[in-house]
């Protein structure tokens, strides 16, 4: 078995090495960087990694193309894309 298998069967919290195009989920309410409210429970993409891993720029449908910078302890990952 690989080491990439043994990474995406180890349990997902928040904040834990997240990678550019890793699908999220919010956990608590943000703004896009134009100051519009994103509900907790949204679904966007990491398009960006800050400080880190400190904090991540995600990307969401709706508004379509609305950009937030996130804390790492706000966010989720739910998916990765294949490499």
């Amino acid at each position: 078995m690989s080491v990439e298998v043994f990474y995406l069967l180890r349990k997902d919290e928040p904040g834990v090495d997240l990678r550019e195009l890793d699908d999220v989920v919010l956990l608590a309410d943000a703004r896009t960087d134009d100051g519009t409210l994103i509900q907790a429970g949204t679904e966007g993409t990491v398009v960006a990694i800050w400080q880190d891993g400190a904090a991540y720029e995600v990307e969401f449908t709706e508004p379509e193309g609305a950009l937030a910078t996130v804390r790492a302890t706000g966010i989720k990952r739910i998916g990765r894309r294949a490499a």
